[in-house]
C-alpha cells in the first residue's frame, strides 16, 4: 500500500470520524432510542465503491474504535463493529454488481443489515431474544437512513473524485 493510498484512507478516516462525533452530539431525529441518521457511512458506501474493500474495512474499523475512544461510548463499540462487519458482509458484494449510481440501493441494504447486526449483538449480550421485537422499527429507520446516506454518497463521487485524484 502505497503512501498516496494511505493518505487518502487518513483523510477519510477523519472525514468521518468528525461527522460521527458531531452527528453524536446532535438530538435524535425521531424519539425511538438507538435510531439516528449514521451520516459517517457516507464515507463508508463511497469507499466500498471507490477505494476497494479491504480500504471500506479498514476506514470503517478505524472510525469505529476511534468514535468510541471520542464519545467515551465502549459500550456502542460492540453495537457498532457487530453491525459494520454485518453492513460490509451486504455492500461488499452488492459494490461488485451495481454501478456508482446504484450507491444508494447498497447504502439502504448495508444500512438494514447494520441493524440486524446490532440487534443480535444486543440479543447475545443481553440473551434477551425478546429484543427482536424492536427489529421492524429499526428496519424501517435503516431503509430511510440508508437510502439518505447512500443519495449523499452518490451526489459527493464526483466532488472527492477530483478532491482525492481518483
Amino acid at each position: 500500500m502505497g503512501i498516496q493510498k494511505i493518505t487518502r484512507m487518513a483523510l477519510l478516516t477523519a472525514i468521518a470520524l468528525t461527522i460521527f462525533v458531531a452527528e453524536a452530539q446532535l438530538p435524535a431525529p425521531v424519539p425511538i432510542y438507538g435510531v439516528k441518521l449514521g451520516l459517517a457511512n457516507i464515507v463508508t458506501v463511497w469507499a466500498v465503491f471507490l477505494l476497494g474493500p479491504l480500504e471500506a474495512a479498514m476506514i470503517l474499523l478505524a472510525r469505529v474504535l476511534l468514535g468510541s475512544l471520542v464519545t467515551g461510548q465502549m459500550m456502542a463499540l460492540l453495537y457498532s463493529l457487530g453491525g459494520g462487519a454485518l453492513c460490509l458482509c451486504a455492500m461488499i458484494p452488492l459494490s461488485r454488481v451495481l454501478t456508482e449510481k446504484q450507491m444508494w440501493a447498497c447504502s439502504v441494504m448495508g444500512a438494514v443489515c447494520h441493524n440486524i447486526g446490532q440487534i443480535l449483538v444486543a440479543i447475545a449480550i443481553t440473551r434477551t431474544p425478546a429484543l427482536a421485537v424492536y427489529l421492524p422499527v429499526l428496519l424501517v429507520s435503516g431503509v430511510i437512513t440508508g437510502l439518505f446516506t447512500g443519495l449523499c454518497a452518490q451526489a459527493l463521487t464526483g466532488r472527492l473524485r477530483k478532491l482525492l485524484r481518483l
